[in-house]
């Protein structure tokens, strides 16, 4: 037995003993403070003499905790509120009074077990490395103010206070049924890779206030969003036209607009659209509403990732997901690559139906339940974008300097463009930054 009382001895060994007992939620004490915090309690009861092992191990936690931003209490009760696990999951899709007797009863096993690891708090960890390794005063304790977490508040609050854990089960149910769980509760943005679901810690800020022209378009695309959150049919997107138009921004400002409605946007990439139908399936009965986002889209004849698009697009024995639409972007009104060489000819003899072939390629792109089309930016509404974002980034020279060293730019880069314009604002901003009143370098 190590130095410490045997009074703080028999608190570590029941520490220990509470997490080892955990029926659900395991998956709060993974990761990198959960499994620091586990070390130090067990370099507290098994320390050396000297307490080194003890030292080190407390210097891992605290480095753990300050990687995180969070302190002991706010980790654990961060990763009750995103646990993935069979009462997290079944709570989503049903009323309490609806989830099986022997789950609730764990829930609140659990509940009641974590609370007793919140009071083993890092003060308290503090005096108990002091005292094994013989220190003169406590280590530092890791603390610093919350950062405004997107949580339920009053749900913190009411786990923060109440006496018993245990009877929140009912109210963390209707958390989860309300905001998920697992990484769809943790992130907003996600893309998918390898077979899963990575969440995007810091996804593209880019706000729907900043994207200029293109009304009709932008409109008919929120309120299509607006029908997807309130659990109304939604339509798939196709969003084509000219490169730089925005299309991209504005399905991504989509997520900035009403990630706070449950949003969640799901990038796929071309090469992983034969996963589609896959990933639909796994985003069914799920709280959040997700948009999956397909940048860039066309395809080569007989595209593997053609036929899974099809498949989501046109439906199949399987019901869509109601809570699932896929947008999607395209330089291009066809979306296969047609060549004349594909085109049938009266002496033809490979295929009787080769026109309705033809046509059916040709046509994919009207199983989009929306076509948006963005034209490119003629030089009146490439001036407006470009004074809308100086006015946002806080540039102040002469309108008639401003548009003249826009075309300017225009003129020696990529052409007129909403791309072209935000591009060429970053620049003059830094330029004026850096160098002061502007000469017209540009």
């Amino acid at each position: 037995m190590s130095t410490v009382n045997t009074s703080s001895y028999t608190k570590v060994q029941f520490f220990q003993r509470q997490a080892a007992s955990l029926l659900l939620y395991q998956s709060v004490l993974k990761g990198e403070v959960a499994i620091a915090f586990l070390d130090l309690l067990q370099a507290i009861r098994y320390t050396d003499a000297d307490g080194r092992d003890c030292l080190q191990a407390y210097g891992n936690y605290f480095q753990a905790l300050a990687a995180s931003k969070q302190t002991w209490e706010e980790f654990l009760i961060s990763q009750i509120l995103i646990a993935d696990n069979p009462f997290t999951k079944l709570a989503q899709q049903r009323e309490f009074t609806d989830l099986p007797p022997a789950l609730v009863a764990a829930a609140q096993h659990d509940l009641q077990v974590l609370q007793n690891l919140y009071e083993c708090n890092s003060a308290v960890l503090s005096e108990w490395v002091q005292v094994v390794s013989h220190l003169p005063v406590s280590p530092v304790v890791w603390y610093q103010e919350p950062e405004g977490i997107e949580v339920d508040t009053d749900l913190i609050t009411s786990l923060q206070y109440l006496d018993t854990w245990a009877d929140a089960v009912k109210d963390l149910a209707a958390y989860y049924q309300q905001h998920g769980t697992g990484l769809f509760a943790r992130y907003r943005a996600f893309r998918w890779q390898d077979g899963q679901f990575v969440g995007i810690p810091y996804p593209d800020p880019v706000k729907l206030d900043t994207l200029v022209g293109y009304d009709w378009q932008k409109e008919t695309l929120l309120k299509n969003t607006r029908f997807l959150l309130s659990g109304q049919p939604a339509l798939h997107v196709l969003l084509y036209g000219s490169r730089g138009s925005g299309k991209s921004s504005l399905v991504k400002s989509l997520l900035n607009e009403y990630s706070n409605k449950n949003l969640r946007l799901i990038e796929v990439s071309k090469s992983e659209l034969q996963n589609l139908p896959q990933i639909v399936e796994q985003l069914r009965g799920v709280p959040q509403k997700f948009i999956i986002f397909v940048d860039d889209l066309s395809f080569e004849e007989d595209d593997d990732a053609f036929k899974a698009l099809k498949v989501v697009l046109e439906g199949s024995l399987t019901a869509r997901p109601e809570n699932v639409v896929v947008y999607a972007t395209s330089n291009r009104r066809h979306l296969i690559r047609e060549y004349f060489s594909d085109r049938p000819t009266p002496k033809d003899k490979e295929e009787v139906h080769a026109w309705d072939t033809m046509q059916e390629k040709l046509s994919f792109s009207d199983r989009f339940g929306l076509t948006l089309t963005f034209e490119a930016a003629d030089q009146k509404t490439y001036l407006q974008i470009v004074e809308h974002l100086a006015v946002q980034t806080g540039i102040n020279i002469k309108q008639e300097d401003l548009e003249y060293q826009a075309l300017q730019w225009a003129t020696r880069h990529n052409g007129r463009s909403g791309r072209t314009a935000r591009q060429f604002v970053d620049f003059l901003k830094a330029d004026l930054a850096v160098y002061g009143e502007n000469k017209n370098s540009l």
